[in-house]
């Protein structure tokens, strides 16, 4: 291959592959009585790993020491490993066009660019005015925005969020918010939240508690004392049967 069709081959400039040449990224290849640089597959395998590095935000030294480690590979090998990055790359678009197709079906005041998965689950819950009840929902859009729910949380958590009894949890929750830390309601009503969660859910709590770091404090200090305490007891009971 000339240097214009590598190029064209994985998606670089001709100016851009000179320049690699020039750094001692890339050897300068065998030319053609013509003068012409003649290119082959190890060649356009280095250069596909070379814009795949550059694109992740490595700089030329930086890829200059891992194509040193690739040189011990097998081109098919090396193949592979891009191909499934572009894999992961292309299920991650996907993702942000579903995100951004349901911001997009949104009414005025929605609740921002929610996962299919969240906004199914928010779709089952019943209107409320409970203001606990708009606290978790806007805890699980913060997860959700981080990355650390999921499809099959949210698939559990949607029955639950179904259940009617949940809304008469709620509102036990809301009328603590005025009330000591040594209210007699706090731990009836922990009791009564951790037995309303489903078993599904205990095994996707970390063995450390920590979903998003900061996340427990940031979520206890949005409640009044006597609340903070059920939650706080509500979480420790559930990391504790989800170690076990």
């Amino acid at each position: 291959m000339r240097i214009g069709e590598i190029a064209a081959l994985v998606g670089l400039t001709t100016r851009a592959i000179r320049h690699y040449h020039h750094v001692g990224l890339l050897p300068e290849p065998e030319r053609r009585p013509n003068g012409y640089r003649a290119y082959g597959i190890r060649d356009a395998v280095l250069l596909a790993r070379v814009r795949r590095l550059t694109e992740l935000g490595l700089g030329l030294d930086e890829v200059r020491d891992m194509l040193a480690d690739d040189a011990r590979r097998e081109p098919a090998d090396v193949l592979a490993e891009l191909d499934a990055d572009l894999a992961r790359q292309e299920a991650a678009i996907r993702e942000r066009r579903l995100r951004l197709a349901a911001l997009l079906a949104e009414p005025a005041g929605g609740n921002g660019p929610l996962s299919p998965a969240l906004a199914a689950l928010l779709a089952r819950a019943p209107e409320t005015d409970s203001p606990s009840a708009a606290l978790d929902r806007e805890y699980l859009t913060l997860l959700d925005a981080s990355d650390a729910g999921g499809r099959e949380v949210y698939g559990v958590l949607g029955t639950l969020a179904a259940d009617p009894a949940m809304l008469a949890l709620y509102e036990r929750l809301d009328a603590l918010a005025g009330a000591p830390t040594d209210d007699p309601r706090i731990s009836p009503l922990a009791a009564d939240l951790l037995a309303a969660v489903p078993d599904e859910l205990f095994a996707a709590v970390p063995a450390d508690g920590v979903v998003v770091a900061g996340f427990k404090e940031a979520l206890l200090a949005e409640y009044a004392p006597a609340q903070a305490e059920v939650v706080r007891r509500l979480m420790e009971a559930f990391m504790e049967r989800g170690r076990g």
